[in-house]
Formats: structure tokens, C-alpha cells, sequence
């Protein structure tokens, strides 16, 4: 006797629907073929236990085991729950009549529960791609599938739950879907606030710039100036989520099993590796490659704290997803593409000791010391970073003083005008802020005046600025420009731009 149950693989962030393809024949013999990993060969034992304790049969004859394509290698426990749903269907222990029009995981317990996996959003929106109806997923799973619509959704806690639903005997009602408008609901505001940084106001406007165009930014400062500070409230007034990208860094976060709750991720990520991550960490891969940091910080932001004290081959494989806002794992039988489409937001101090140039304290780094320093950060990854900012420390003074400060939401909002002109600008070239200009891009909107052009023309020369930089001034000039409301790039705001390159200054 012969049936055929669905399930899903996940290959990187995309999935593969898998076919489970069961068998009995004469004969005493338990065969699982297609490519499983030991996870997926494993499963037999628990198969035989979850129906041990819940009064079902295993069938004592040949039982044999598909997951077709059997080219694809299968791994994890995800397929405990097809696997199971299969045997029983072929023994004539639950009806079969639905079970082409759902797509099944989730693993077994031995008492027969079933516990979450990873990978569920990718998998609920490969099922709604190919005409698939509806899921049966682990109840800890329910909502993150419950995003994608026209999916019915039935989240189960155990084996007899599932045997139930498809006999007819129990009603599971599915779980509501989140649309646009529950998504709006579910976007909250962080308890942290800009309001709360004392002084502060040439970094504060540096950021409020980064964030109107999507600029990368290194904070360079002595410790205890307030550098991680700043960077923790930069969510705070990048623009809201949306849906789409909502639902493209929850399956990332999702399929690299970092998603925990239910829901949508609806807050833009903020990830802080520290720095003895390796470069795989960072940036993904392993054997079965996952996504690293700089992927689960998409559509988010990526802060490097203490940045000279990462390794230096770790900090140079940024170099490309910074470039194409994707990295590419490639190994000998496959190759994967993540998407990486974050704001790094580094800080360092200016010395080993920290106090160089501090105000206050001197500095007992031998000028050496100091270069070597400052050179494990590469000149072509600073090249890559559009604003390099000098952050003093807060005098007392304006610690103690109790004026009311600009708050977050008030900086949002010119942020977002600043955004919605970039957007009608690019809308018919796909981009979505100036941070991500080509360099045709930059000739066609970001012209300068002929006094402009000498100005730039002379920070080149005395700066010894790369071309790579030269672009850079220009794409955060036309982000100044867009903030004063302005469709010329001024003289005014092209020297703002030039001040934002101190680390190529030779002092």
C-alpha cells in the first residue's frame, strides 16, 4: 500500500516542498531514503515511541520511507510529524482525503506533543506559492505561519490533535491572519528615547542625517561619551516598518531559529555581535549555512562596538555585503544568497588608552601605538563608511541642566519627509534612499555648482580622498539637501558633508 504526505524543505531563506512517500510491503524492515541527515534517520525511533504511548499501531511489516526530490538533503525534525501522518494514513488509522491539500511539520515527542521548528515562514509562503490550502504546523508556530494570507493555518499541540482534524472529529478553528492593519496595532514605541542624550547636538544631527538616507556611520570617541548610547536610540527614529520588509526579516530571523514569541517581527532589528564573533558569525555559512549577523540585522541596524578590537579578517569580509546589500555563501555543490541590507553603526576609541585628545585627561599612548591602532580598521572598509564623527564627552554642565531636548519622534518626522522625497525621486530605478545611489545615480542627482565643485575639488587634494569617498560626500550632501527641502546640492550643505569625513583627515 502506497501514500503520500507533504512537507517542507528549507534551503537558505527559500523553501522546497518535499514529498514523504510511504510504503508497506511484506517484510519486517524500517527503510528511510532521499538524502536525510541523522536528525531525519532518527525519527523512526521516534515515530515508534510517540505511537507506543498514544495506543496507535506501527505496522510490523516493511515500511519504507521517500522524501522526494532525493537529490535535496533533508535535515532537522521537521518531518517527524509527515512521516507519522503517512504511516497511520496508510494503515488506515487516519483518512486520507486532505492530505494533498496540506502541507505538514513539525517534531515528535516521544509522548507524542509536538514541538516548534524553525523555518515556518519560508515554508507557509513556498505552500501558498504552489496552491497548497493550508498547514498544520506546532501551536508555538501558529502565528509566525498566520502572517502569510489566504493560508488556513491550524496550530496543534500533539499527534492525536492532528489525527482528530483530519478524521473529522475535532474542529480546529485557523489562526486569524495579520493583515496591514493588525500589523500598524502591533508596531510599538521603545522605551528609549533621544530625548534622554544630554548635548550631544553635532552627533545628534550626524544621525539624523544617517537615518534620512540610510548612511553608514563610525562614531570615534573616548569611553563613557555617550557612543553606544546614541547608537541604541537610532531605531527610534529610522522610519516605521513595513509590511513587506516586516515579512522578509521575520522569515531571516525565522529560518535562522532566532524568532521566538509569536508574530511578525514589527521593530526594526538592532544587532550587537560582540567582538570575538567569528567571520561566519557574522556574516553566515557552517556546513548547513545560516545566516550571520549582518543578515539578521536586515532592514535594521548593525552596531560594532569597540571596532579596532574585531579580528581583522572578520571585519574585511564586510567589505562586499556592504557594497550589494546581500552576501553569497557559496560552497562546491550549492551557492546561497542572504539578504544584508542594514546601517552599520560602528564606534572605536581614538587610542588604546582611549584619551587621545580628551579634554581633560591625557593620553600615554606612544604615537606608534596610536597608529597601529588606528590601522586595524582598513582604509577601503572606512572608505565604505559614508560618516566618520568625532564625539566628545558631555561636559557637566549640560549634564545637569534640565532644558527639554528634541525627542524621537519629532526627528522622525523630519526624517521621514527627507525619505518620502527620496522615494518619489527612485521610485522607477527600485532604490529607496541615497545611501544606495550607483554611481550613475550620483551624476544625474547630485550636481554641484562650479563654487561647489572647487570646494570638493580642494577637500580631495588636501584630504587625499579615494574616489570610493568622493561619492560618499556627495550621496550625504544630496541627504543634507533633502532635509532642508531642497533639489540643489548647496555649498552649505556640501561642507556639512566634508566635515563628516574626519578619519581621512592626516591629524
Amino acid at each position: 500500500m502506497f501514500i503520500k504526505t507533504y512537507s517542507s524543505a528549507v534551503f537558505g531563506i527559500s523553501a522546497t516542498t518535499i514529498q514523504v512517500e510511504v510504503n508497506i510491503d511484506i517484510g519486517i524492515n524500517f527503510h528511510l531514503v532521499g538524502l536525510p541527515d541523522i536528525a531525519v534517520r532518527e525519527s523512526h525511533q521516534r515515530i515508534k515511541a510517540a505511537f507506543r504511548n498514544n495506543k496507535l499501531h506501527f505496522p510490523g511489516k516493511e515500511v519504507t520511507i521517500n522524501l522526494s526530490p532525493a537529490d535535496i538533503r533533508k535535515e532537522g525534525s521537521v518531518f517527524d510529524l509527515p512521516i507519522a501522518i503517512g504511516i497511520l494514513a496508510v494503515t488506515k488509522q487516519v483518512k486520507d482525503k486532505r492530505l494533498s491539500e496540506l502541507l505538514l511539520l513539525g517534531e515528535l515527542s516521544l509522548d507524542g506533543s509536538i514541538q516548534r521548528t524553525k523555518g515556518v515562514l519560508a515554508i507557509a509562503l513556498q505552500a501558498k506559492s504552489e496552491g497548497f490550502k493550508g498547514l498544520i504546523v506546532p501551536l508555538e508556530n501558529a502565528h509566525e505561519a498566520a502572517i502569510v494570507s489566504d493560508l488556513e493555518i491550524y496550530g496543534v499541540q500533539n499527534i492525536q490533535e492532528v489525527i482528530a482534524l483530519l478524521n473529522g472529529k475535532k474542529s480546529i478553528n485557523p489562526t486569524p491572519t495579520i493583515g496591514p492593519k493588525e500589523f500598524e496595532q502591533l508596531t510599538t514605541l521603545s522605551s528609549l528615547d533621544f530625548a534622554e542624550v544630554k548635548g550631544q547636538m553635532h552627533v545628534k544631527r550626524a544621525f539624523e542625517i544617517a537615518a534620512a538616507g540610510s548612511h553608514n556611520l563610525i562614531l570615534v570617541g573616548p569611553p563613557g561619551a555617550g557612543k553606544s548610547m546614541l547608537a541604541k536610540r537610532l531605531p527610534t527614529i529610522l522610519p516605521p516598518m513595513t509590511l513587506e520588509e516586516a515579512l522578509e526579516t521575520t522569515k531571516i530571523h525565522s529560518v535562522a531559529g532566532k524568532k521566538r514569541g509569536a508574530g511578525i517581527v514589527s521593530q526594526r532589528p538592532f544587532r550587537k555581535p560582540h567582538h570575538t564573533i567569528s567571520d561566519i558569525g557574522l556574516i553566515g555559512g557552517g556546513s548547513y549555512p545560516q545566516p550571520g549577523e549582518i543578515s539578521l540585522a536586515h532592514n535594521g541596524v548593525l552596531f560594532l562596538d569597540e571596532l579596532p578590537e574585531y579580528k581583522r579578517h572578520v571585519l574585511e569580509v564586510l567589505r562586499q555585503p556592504l557594497e550589494d546589500r546581500s552576501v553569497n555563501i557559496s560552497r562546491a555543490r550549492f551557492s546561497l544568497d542572504f539578504p544584508a541590507n542594514f546601517m552599520l553603526i560602528a564606534a572605536m576609541n581614538p587610542c588604546p588608552c582611549g584619551f587621545l585628545n580628551h579634554p581633560e585627561k591625557a593620553c600615554g599612548c606612544h604615537p606608534n601605538a596610536v597608529q597601529r591602532y588606528l590601522q586595524r580598521v582598513s582604509g577601503p572598509l572606512l572608505d565604505r563608511i559614508d560618516m566618520h564623527i568625532e564625539v566628545s564627552p558631555v561636559k557637566y554642565a549640560e549634564l545637569n541642566q534640565n532644558l527639554p531636548s528634541e525627542n524621537s519622534q519629532e526627528i522622525r518626522l523630519r526624517i521621514l519627509a527627507a525619505r518620502k522625497i527620496q522615494q518619489q525621486r527612485y521610485q522607477v530605478f527600485g532604490l529607496h534612499a541615497n545611501a544606495h545611489m550607483s554611481r550613475k545615480h550620483v551624476e544625474q542627482f547630485c550636481q554641484l555648482s562650479h563654487e561647489g565643485q572647487q570646494i570638493l575639488q580642494n577637500a580631495m587634494k588636501k584630504l587625499g580622498l579615494s574616489a570610493r569617498a568622493y561619492e560618499r560626500i556627495l550621496k550625504v550632501a544630496r541627504t543634507i539637501a533633502d532635509l532642508d527641502g531642497s533639489n540643489m546640492i548647496s555649498t552649505a550643505h556640501l561642507s556639512e558633508a566634508i566635515q563628516y569625513r574626519n578619519l581621512d583627515r592626516s591629524n
